[in-house]
């Protein structure tokens, strides 16, 4: 037998038994890592080395998916580790900025997330389409989201919340001349939002057909709750009075809206300005938040 061979079995071995292995979180503290050998969860070398795999191919998520569906150890991991370094390092300021933790290059990796890390990165990568117009979801290659677009989407009560929001993906609806943007966003710290807190206040009733795709909470309608300020219509460059935008429990954010047929002189957005220094874009790497697709 070989020695790639040899080192193969032993890895799939010790894979599969947990032996010797300690938790992620235990730093390789041999008694606690022991003492829960047995744990789905359990297993630094696998963590490391999955980690390692994933970061040679740029945490690709449809590689992802497959891997995380082989068996529940690594469902498991992934949804605690590879789902988070997929994050981390698509849109590192964004994470930052939503969990409170440092950001690239810190000393201390961010925990856990409201939602679940599958769901953020699902909510940076895919684009959930339009059902009202027939269009349906679909990966994307670029998008970018924006603090200053999510401040177009706060009410001004609710203006001290944190939001990012992208900007829309615009798809020909079919049969006609139209045209629909899709948008998605998430809050940071929802459950302690002023948004929620307006939400609840209001005793604003969740949705009975809608569910976020992202997650797959319940969620509250804006427009039914009348939390929808004239500045997101006119960012977006839609025709007011034909959006939707929904929030859900765990604070993701998804809606589309009719596009409007713009002049050149009417494309500037309300309420532009040029502190977007925490943009987050999922594609190519640079220092100040943007990150690779």
């Amino acid at each position: 037998m070989s020695d790639g061979a040899r080192n193969t079995r032993r890895f799939l071995g010790a894979s599969s038994n947990g032996a010797g292995s300690a938790g992620y979180r235990d730093g390789g503290a041999g008694g606690i890592g022991a003492a829960r050998s047995s744990d789905v969860n359990t297993g630094i070398l696998d963590e490391n080395v999955l980690a390692l795999v994933f970061r040679s191919i740029n945490f690709d998520p449809k590689a992802l998916c497959t891997v995380a569906r082989i068996s529940r150890r690594l469902r498991a991991v992934a949804e605690r580790v590879l789902w988070r370094e997929l994050c981390i390092s698509r849109a590192p300021r964004m994470v930052a900025s939503l969990t409170g933790a440092p950001a690239a290059g810190g000393a201390a990796a961010p925990g856990r997330i409201v939602g679940g890390w599958p769901a953020l990165a699902k909510l940076l990568l895919f684009c959930c389409g339009a059902a009202s117009a027939a269009v349906p979801g679909h990966f994307t290659g670029v998008s970018r989201f924006s603090k200053t677009s999510g401040r177009s989407f706060l009410s001004r009560r609710c203006r001290g919340d944190l939001l990012y929001v992208s900007d829309p993906c615009e798809h020909a609806v079919p049969g006609t001349a139209d045209d629909v943007g899709a948008y998605r966003g998430v809050f940071r710290g929802f459950m302690r939002s002023r948004t929620r807190a307006c939400l609840v206040g209001r005793r604003a009733a969740l949705e009975t057909r809608v569910r976020c795709p992202y997650c797959g909470a319940r969620v509250w309608s804006m427009v039914a709750a009348g939390l929808v300020p004239r500045s997101a219509w006119r960012r977006l460059g839609a025709y007011e009075g034909r959006l939707e935008y929904y929030v859900c429990v765990s604070g993701h954010l998804h809606g589309n809206c009719w596009l409007a047929r713009l002049s050149s002189s009417d494309g500037d957005h309300d309420g532009d300005s040029d502190d977007d220094d925490d943009d987050a874009s999922t594609e190519g790497h640079s220092d100040d938040g943007h990150a690779a697709s």
